[in-house]
């Protein structure tokens, strides 16, 4: 594929994701109760609503925004801004871009958001499955940043890191396919379906790449989100500990617990963030124009 080479502000990947959290976080805190319930129950993702809004009440759906804004603005503005810039880089040195090039970037990319949006991914994680716990082992922080103090004070600074390396994988995996499958399906419908660069355009390989994404990183998310969720006597265990125990006790089938809710979250959340995305490029080339138009006269 062949692109051209724009550069814009690092942030703009991060105010996007913020704006698409506050959004979907409802469906983000039923996908993380989901992920977290044992045995082979079958309960869905509109029940489990439900029994959230009537049990604990209807604000308790918002559990854990703080946190979810604190990891998009870390995570999400980390792995945007160095796919871009990478992707940039790329294209300023060769003519035609391939798809190896583009899952270098995003890997990369992912791997340092995920490093750096791994604290907020924790304390996230457990503000939104605390309301499932006994009350005797509710952690109940009151905010992101009282989470994060708190975890330093009670468990160490290392607690903050815990699940590194499966929330390294899934934040590799969904820039990935996010981010890689975004392109290439925009490039596909500009090129072999004669489509224009608007919002419908944005629209479905945006909800395109939602789909794909759900489905590569929905096995990893459920294994993040046991070990992120984890009582202190829990955490020692290790991923393929997990993976084994999930195996042996659940099946095959607890690897995509959670899928619909993930779906649910995910596929608006990728519309939203690349839309948003998208109108931030386009108001930023507007707004340079205008000021090279000014400077000329």
């Amino acid at each position: 594929m062949t692109t051209t080479a724009k550069s814009y502000p690092f942030y703009f990947g991060g105010i996007a994701s913020c704006v698409a959290a506050v959004v979907v976080h409802p469906f983000d805190l039923t996908k993380v109760r989901l992920q977290n319930t044992k045995g082979v129950g079958k309960q869905g993702m509109f029940s489990t609503m439900v029994k959230i809004a009537s049990s604990e009440g209807v604000l308790r759906l918002y559990a854990g925004l703080s946190a979810s804004i604190l990891r998009q603005a870390t995570y999400s503005t980390v792995r945007f801004g160095v796919y871009d810039k990478l992707k940039n880089y790329v294209t300023a040195n060769n003519q035609t871009v391939h798809i190896g090039h583009l899952l270098v970037c995003s890997s990369v990319a992912g791997a340092l958001g995920g490093a750096c949006g791994n604290p907020g991914d924790v304390i996230n994680v457990r503000m939104q499955n605390d309301g499932q716990l006994p009350m005797t082992q509710r952690r109940n922080y009151k905010h992101a940043i009282d989470g994060v103090v708190r975890v330093v004070r009670e468990e160490g600074a290392s607690a903050l890191f815990r699940g590194l390396g499966p929330n390294i994988n899934r934040a590799i995996l969904m820039t990935s396919s996010q981010c890689v499958s975004y392109d290439m399906f925009k490039y596909f419908f500009i090129s072999y379906c004669g489509l224009d660069d608007t919002l419908s355009l944005h629209f479905t390989s945006s909800m395109l790449a939602g789909l794909v994404a759900t489905t590569v990183c929905s096995p990893v998310d459920v294994i993040k989100t046991r070990i992120m969720s984890a009582s202190s006597g829990d955490h020692k265990m290790s991923a393929t500990m997990i993976m084994k125990q999930m195996y042996r006790a659940e099946g095959i089938n607890s690897f995509f617990k959670g899928w619909t809710p993930a779906f649910v979250r995910l596929g608006p959340q990728t519309i939203l963030t690349f839309v948003v995305l998208e109108q931030l490029k386009s108001a930023y080339d507007l707004l340079k124009q205008r000021s090279l138009a000014t400077v000329q006269i």
